[in-house]
């Protein structure tokens, strides 16, 4: 049987061997803290279960259009205006299979074959194998402290080439929980699309910011494509539900690839996540971002106080990526032996790329305080009896 070429060049996703072996540690009695895995805790929010319990006992669970619910387009539409005094024509926007799907629209109307695209390093693994799939070219770009981890203008200028064709900026950012300034921002935008070329923002942590800078793409330009996602400042990960917004001269290129190759996006999610921007919902949500706020706080203080190196305090998302390069040279022996001698669960860098991943772990705060209290005191132990690995 024949594996299609393209598939070297997809990786996989490490931490899933580690959740799994994780798992497993647990089916055998093990207690196991989970900081791995980016998913909340929290219960997806009443208000959305019960649109979408109500829809399903309905018994007319049927296809939607292929660009996703009308009323669910207006509604993301409205949203835009509300957060941020943006006015999106509901044609632009399209829902889509958790913002999986949304990338997957994006790049397959956007590039071809051996086009360029520039993305941070560290980042999210999957961006880069999406960009494979297409039979496109990924150009890691080293990101550093001065920058926040994130793209600038200067580093575009650097690393642009003939060959390049787009970029993906993704603010508040995985893993490094950092966020883009918003005149930086706009440079870049500029800077893309003065030679013509493609811009990705990737925005599924807004909502989950927790001081203030965080923009959309759309504040300065029409022409960017924004991925956007209800899994995680609505959590509603299970449900797989994201949205895309594209530039207007795409519009019918999107919905045709939509048809093709999702039909549609999960009609009761959709129905469900028409709840999700209801003022219970929102209210709700913003309890949730000020606990998380508070999470975020008492890792950050902690890791410090252990001597991990987090030189730019995360703003959003709920990730940590600190440099543990005091106690390992080799994250990904560090990860395991956390998880097998202690029980802690955390992501080595090889996850997010090439840029120094060995010297550094992401914590994921999704928990509850006391679980991550509890993770936090076992890997204080840990490091006082066993200074070096």
């Amino acid at each position: 049987m024949q594996v299609a070429s393209r598939m070297k060049a997809i990786t996989p996703f490490y931490v899933m061997e580690l959740l799994a072996r994780a798992k497993q540690l647990e089916a055998q009695g093990r207690d196991i803290v989970h900081m791995e895995v980016g998913e909340p805790d929290f219960a997806t929010p009443q208000p959305i279960i019960d649109a979408g319990v109500a829809y399903i006992k309905s018994g007319h669970v049927k296809y939607t259009p292929a660009a996703g619910l009308p009323g669910l387009r207006q509604k993301i539409a409205d949203y835009y205006w509300q957060r941020y005094k943006i006015s999106v024509p509901v044609q632009r926007v399209f829902i889509t299979p958790g913002a999986s799907g949304a990338f997957l629209l994006a790049l397959g109307v956007s590039l071809n074959s051996g086009d360029e695209v520039l993305l941070a390093d560290p980042c999210y693994p999957c961006n880069q194998n999406f960009i494979h799939l297409f039979d496109a070219k990924v150009k890691h770009v080293p990101v550093y402290a001065d920058t926040a981890y994130q793209l600038s203008e200067e580093l575009l200028k650097q690393h642009w080439q003939s060959q390049t064709k787009a970029t993906l900026i993704a603010s508040p950012s995985n893993p490094t929980g950092t966020i883009i300034q918003a005149t930086e921002l706009e440079n870049c935008i500029d800077f893309v699309i003065a030679r013509q070329g493609v811009f990705f923002s990737d925005e599924i942590y807004h909502g989950l910011e927790y001081e203030p800078g965080v923009s959309s793409a759309l504040e300065f330009s029409e022409q960017v494509f924004v991925i956007n996602s209800f899994s995680k400042y609505f959590g509603m990960t299970g449900w797989r539900a994201g949205w895309l917004i594209v530039p207007e001269d795409y519009i019918q290129a999107t919905e045709k690839l939509a048809q093709n190759i999702f039909i549609s996006t999960s009609s009761h999610s959709q129905y469900a996540a028409l709840a999700a921007f209801d003022q219970q919902t929102l209210d709700e949500l913003e309890l949730r971002r000020q606990e998380f706020a508070l999470k975020r706080d008492y890792l950050y203080s902690k890791l410090l106080s252990l001597g991990f190196k987090i030189p730019v305090k995360p703003a959003g998302a709920f990730y940590i990526y600190a440099d543990c390069g005091m106690f390992t040279d080799n994250s990904q022996q560090f990860a395991e032996q956390l998880l097998e001698i202690i029980g802690l669960a955390v992501t080595p860098g090889k996850d997010f790329g090439y840029n120094e991943s060995a010297k550094y772990l992401r914590f994921a705060y999704t928990g509850s305080m006391e679980k991550i209290t509890e993770g936090m005191r076992r890997l204080e132990h840990f490091i006082t009896h066993k200074q070096t690995i």
